[in-house]
């Protein structure tokens, strides 16, 4: 066996932990590198400026969901040929992926581009940081392709158990934005429009390096295989377009919330900005290993080691209940600071309390998103998607209803209290998918012969 197997060798805790580790960090770059506009912006801006920054990330989220959506049709695809040996395949589906996903991306971002304006009008963006807003979202589109392919081939990286890669670009691209953050924002005096602008040229040159470095990785596997194929796109899609609905269903979701937040005004916004970016993190480490449980299951499927399936799932719930314990320590104790980090000096004590409540809130329930995402990346690995897709659409429905009825009757809090119950009935419905795949081989036979 080539060291690279690892995942349908080791023993399923192990080897989800290695895994796992480095697209937890990564996580945690790639957050450090969407928070450093925030918190750069708000130390040497303002929290308006923030505000302008923070108004524009439900929007961004819905097109990078397109991008994590389209990638999970092709890397799970990616996995099941990698671990069956079938380097053809493989390469076919990651070609195939890759011109399919490049005609797309320019598509979206020439549509963000010219509608920016439009888009944030309809959020009911306060009027006093929309030209900012809207300017931050132009030049965000103008790099978007860079943002979609690097994505595309973090999940591709994964795919076949290389999750070392990923994590160094990040490491790199996070720092390389920092940098050039303080620089424009603080040294330049660029405003919002330089944070922007750092953050496109790193997300170029990091999009850059990682088709390099991939393209050099397939080199190592010879084998006949096609630009582009039809068949595999169809069989790819049937993966990737629920998980685009998915994916792209709860941001829009999320979008809409932020709707009903831009009414309460700039520093109330600016405080569940803050918090957002928070839960983001803390969210990433759970997608994560979701992330990583997908090309587990996936491998070992196509690897016909049906019995992995299961104990990887138990040592990825192990996984969730570690971090769901941490995030909740770290939460209690350092809530304040944590929110000063991006509301600064000038952050009112509305901005300060919508923040701490907010966050202290979801600090006690992250263990169901845990749970959750390990659940829904079992499902994702054996290409089941429609209870996968149907549970995520509840896990929306409940906050957007809770949201959208009580808060504006009764306060910004009705905004998060529903969100662990989103989350919890999320599982309830995966679990319930996945109960009757257990004993898994019935199920995973159909879906290898399928």
């Amino acid at each position: 066996m080539s060291k690279d197997e690892y995942l349908i060798t080791d023993e399923p805790l192990k080897a989800l932990t290695i895994f796992a580790m480095p697209m937890i960090l990564g996580s945690f770059f790639q957050q450090v590198y969407n928070m450093a506009d925030s918190i750069i912006v708000g130390q040497f801006v303002g929290s308006s400026a923030l505000a302008a920054v923070g108004a524009c990330a439900a929007l961004t989220n819905v097109f990078i969901c397109v991008a994590l959506g389209a990638g999970v049709g092709a890397g799970v695809l990616v996995s099941r040929y990698f671990g069956a040996g079938d380097y053809g395949k493989m390469k076919t589906i990651v070609s195939t992926s890759l011109v399919s996903f490049l005609i797309l991306s320019l598509l979206l971002g020439g549509f963000g581009f010219c509608f920016s304006h439009s888009m944030m009008n309809l959020l009911q963006t306060p009027t006093d940081i929309l030209e900012e807003a809207v300017q931050y979202l132009r030049i965000y589109f103008a790099g978007f392709p860079f943002l979609f392919m690097y994505n595309i081939f973090s999940t591709m990286f994964n795919s076949i158990g290389e999750s070392k890669i990923p994590l160094g670009l990040l490491i790199f691209s996070s720092i390389l934005n920092i940098l050039m953050d303080l620089w424009m924002v603080a040294g330049l005096g660029l405003g919002v429009f330089g944070a922007a602008l750092a953050t496109l040229i790193a997300q170029g040159i990091s999009a850059v390096f990682s088709f390099l470095i991939f393209f050099c990785r397939m080199r190592q596997y010879k084998s006949q295989f096609q630009w582009f194929d039809g068949q595999e796109l169809h069989l790819m899609l049937k993966i990737a377009v629920p998980s685009i609905l998915q994916q792209s269903t709860v941001s829009i979701g999320m979008m809409i919330v932020q709707a009903v937040v831009n009414p309460f005004g700039t520093q109330a916004l600016a405080g569940y900005a803050a918090t957002m970016r928070v839960e983001n993190v803390f969210s990433l480490i759970f997608v994560s290993i979701g992330n990583a449980v997908s090309p587990y299951v996936s491998q070992n499927l196509g690897a016909k080691k049906i019995n992995r399936i299961k104990k990887g799932y138990h040592a990825a719930l192990v996984l969730d209940l570690c971090f769901a314990i941490l995030a909740f320590v770290v939460i209690e104790t350092m809530y304040t600071q944590i929110s000063s980090l991006f509301l600064g000096k000038d952050g009112t004590d509305l901005a300060y309390q919508v923040s701490g409540d907010y966050m202290r809130w979801l600090g006690c329930f992250f263990i169901f998103m845990g749970i959750k995402m390990a659940t829904d990346g079992v499902l994702r690995g054996l290409g089941i998607m429609r209870p996968f897709l149907i549970a995520n659409i509840v896990n929306l429905a409940i906050r957007l209803s809770v949201a959208m009825i009580f808060a504006p009757c009764f306060g910004i809090a009705f905004v998060w209290l529903a969100v662990p119950a989103g989350w919890f009935a999320n599982f309830l419905i995966s679990y319930m998918a996945l109960r009757k795949s257990w004993p898994v081989s019935t199920v995973c036979n159909s879906v290898a012969n399928g």
